[in-house]
């Protein structure tokens, strides 16, 4: 990544939650500010996306409707105009369930995807991943 733009929306997550950022830093510096945590719910109203395997565990499906639930309130954000940039930063399986999913409004919005989990990792490690991209 060149230089992550200010504001950009960052989204870190894993199959059971998200850490969701605003980028403060200016002229391509990276200064996150955490404004939201999410986490599974409602996984009794919602279920995962397309089809999943006859041998998948409770878990794998719980994540699978989080990569569900979280793209789609990326694409309501996209429509919404809410962000201009978006950098997902994931798990290779998060990514791979949330990439279908994605509205063209939220594609061309990504400047970066990182396939690691860094959803328990501290916020100073975070800066450095995305610097380093």
């Amino acid at each position: 990544m060149k230089a992550l733009p200010t504001d950009a929306l960052v989204v870190v997550a894993d199959g059971e939650g998200a850490r969701l950022f605003r980028n403060r830093g200016e002229n391509g510096t990276v200064s996150l500010h955490q404004y939201d945590l999410l986490e599974l719910m409602n996984l009794d109203d919602d279920g995962p996306a397309g089809s999943m395997p006859g041998e998948s565990s409770s878990r794998q499906i719980d994540e699978a409707t989080f990569a569900k639930q979280l793209a789609k309130g990326l694409n309501s954000g996209a429509l919404r105009q809410q962000y201009a940039h978006l950098v997902l930063v994931a798990d290779p399986v998060t990514l791979g369930r949330m990439r279908p999913l994605l509205h063209k409004e939220t594609t061309q919005r990504i400047v970066a995807e990182i396939g690691k989990d860094l959803t328990n990792t501290r916020l100073d490690a975070i800066e450095q991943a995305l610097a380093a991209a």
